[in-house]
Order: C-alpha cells, then structure tokens, then sequence
C-alpha cells in the first residue's frame, strides 16, 4: 500500500506517437507527399516542411507538424512519393501527454498498487515508490474444543490466507481455552505486540463466548452487523490496537473477514459492501429468506448462472428454497463455492444477480 501519492514526472509520452506502421503527416497537406525520413520509437523525430511525409514505425514519435498517419497497407508510394492518403487529424495517433501530464497524480497515498500498474509507473518514469510496512496482525483462535485439542482450528490459517493477500504479516498465536481471563490476558499481550488483532469464535451469546465481554471493556466500534452468515463479529480498540470478533463458524469467519476486514485493510469504509466489485448473472433457483431485514450472504457457484451452493436439488443439500445461514456456515463444503451474493429479499430463478467472487476479494 502506497505511503505517498505518485505523481508523473513528466507528460507522458513527450510526443504524438504513431499507433500503426506507416505514413506521417499533416492531414490538411496536399498530397502527393514527399517522403523525406524514416522514423522508429528510440529516434527523435525530424523537422518536415509542408508536403512532406515520414514512415514510421508503431510507437515511432512524430514531427511537430504530422498530425495523422496512414496504415502501410493503405499507402501507395511511388519514386518516394505518397499518394491517396486523405485523413482526419488524429488518425492512428496517440497523442502527447495522453497517458499523463507532467504532475497529475497517478496513485494517491494508501492505494494498493496492482502487478498491472507496473507498466505505467515504467511508462511515466517512476522507478521507485513509497510504500507502508506491512502490518503485523495477530490471530487469536479461542474456543475449549481448540485449545485442548479435541477440535481442530478451521479458521486460523483461512484468515491468514487472507491477511497475507491483503498485504499483512499474520501470525497465528496460541488457542485460548473459554475462559474471560485467559481471553483478556491473550487479547491484551497480542494488541500490544501487533497492529491489529483478529480473535476467532466466542463473539456469540453463549455462556461460553467471552470475546464480546471482554473487547466491551474497551473502546467499542461495532457490536454486531445486520449480515447472515457473518453478523456475530465486534470489534474495538484495545491499548491504541485495533481487535476485531469474528464469529468461530468457518464460513461466518470467511464471510465477516472478506465483507468487513478486508475492505477495512483497503481503505474503505466497514459498511462499504456495496462498493465491492461484482459479476452480473441470472441465479439459477429461487431463494426466499428468513428476514428482510438483514442482509444473507448466499455461496453460489458460476456456471450458466449463478447457483446457491447447498440448495436442494445440488449434490449436498443444506436449504431447501429457503436459506439457512447456520447451516451453510457451518459446512467447510461451502469453501467449493465461487462467491456470494449478497440480498435483504427473496430472490426468484432467472433474476439478475450481483455475484461478489472470493477470488477478487481473496
């Protein structure tokens, strides 16, 4: 993540450029034209005078007076004269500064840059870039079951997947028992060694979930998001440490970590779920849900449409028509899922849907 804006140096290119092999020129010249030079991108390109023309070659820079370029295969050139090339300025022509101009910002401090954005910092000239360091995030599985061995954690090493996509260095700490002084204790030591912590299960209402008890000893952002799988997920600042709760259900955890965390990390708001990216499709069976009221996250799988995973004519059924947030995020099969869409109301087969897939979230 940039620590600093990135802007060009330059205007970028410094002059038109030809976007095809040919011929340049002025397109208010009478033809036939002169050709009096030969052109290629690593040249500077000559001075021409009116009724005179240059070949170029793709990328070539082109004389302060050509404005338009034939394509060679258009071109008749006859005893180094052109003839029969009548354009429009602007024709096959990238023009000066298209790309940037000398000062305009490319990349604002705390934007991600993508492998793709390689190219255009090489293009304008930016060799290096400020960058923040990585921030160190601590992952905090709790839960009796986990820490005497007799469950195994199912979540830890998803969010750590996840945490390194994001451009963190996560660590997973060891698995604290259900017990309110053992998660204070842990909850505590983490935030003091790390930017951010991320603790796993116990943000329910049970008598055993002490998350939520403990973190409501500190400043308190959030307690509880109106989303199904996923809802049961606080989050507060222990010690200057930002913490957040996430439900111990493996895919309530995935789904509050990719709606909520991960936008967090890039910068954009918690409750920007609406900002994330998406692919249209028809869904292929009819939905209802429990309550409009919240938001469902509903796996679907991508194949001529947008399938709910789990529904009850697939392979594993877990619902019927109606959705069934605890079992689904109870069912580590729903990982096979291609991503979610995310609704407040019953959805009908052949709708059109926002599909929000977990390989741009992930």
């Amino acid at each position: 993540m940039l620590a600093k804006h990135v802007e060009a140096p330059a205007d970028t290119p410094r002059f038109d450029r030809a976007t095809m092999d040919g011929f340049a020129f002025a397109a208010g010249d009478d033809g036939p034209l002169r050709v009096v030079d030969a052109v290629e991108p690593k040249d500077t390109p000559p001075d021409i005078a009116p009724g005179e023309a240059v070949e170029v070659t793709t990328g070539a820079p082109l004389p302060d007076r050509a404005d338009a370029v034939v394509m060679r295969e258009h071109a008749t050139v006859t005893d180094g004269r052109l003839s029969g090339a009548t354009l429009t300025p602007g024709t096959n022509v990238y023009p000066a500064g298209g790309t940037a101009a000398a000062g305009e910002r490319l990349f604002a401090a705390g934007q991600r840059l993508a492998p793709r954005h390689v190219a255009l910092l090489r293009d304008v000239g930016v060799e290096t870039v400020t960058v923040r360091e990585r921030p160190s995030v601590a992952v905090v599985p709790t839960g009796t079951e986990i820490a005497a061995g007799r469950e195994p954690d199912r979540d830890s090493d998803v969010l750590c997947n996840l945490l390194r996509r994001w451009g963190c260095r996560p660590s997973i700490l060891d698995p604290v028992p259900d017990d309110a002084a053992a998660v204070r204790e842990s909850v505590a030591a983490a935030a003091a060694a790390h930017d951010l912590v991320v603790t796993t299960g116990g943000t329910g209402a049970g008598r055993a979930d002490h998350v939520v008890d403990v973190l409501g000893e500190y400043d308190v952002a959030f307690d509880g998001v109106t989303l199904r799988p996923g809802g049961s997920v606080v989050a507060a600042t222990v010690d200057g440490t930002p913490v957040c709760g996430l439900p111990g259900k493996p895919i309530a955890a995935h789904t509050a970590a990719t709606l909520l965390v991960g936008p967090a990390l890039m910068g954009a708001p918690l409750a920007g779920t609406d900002r994330l990216p998406t692919v249209t499709t028809e869904l292929a069976s009819r939905v209802t849900v429990p309550d409009a009221d919240l938001e469902y996250a509903i796996p679907v799988t991508i194949d001529e449409g947008a399938i709910p995973f789990g529904h009850g004519d697939s392979a594993l059924p877990l619902y019927d028509e109606r959705f069934a947030p605890g079992r689904v995020s109870s069912s580590t099969r729903a990982t096979l899922a291609d991503g979610l869409v995310l609704t407040r109301s019953a959805i009908e087969a052949g709708d059109p849907v926002d599909v929000v897939p977990y390989e741009v979230l992930e």
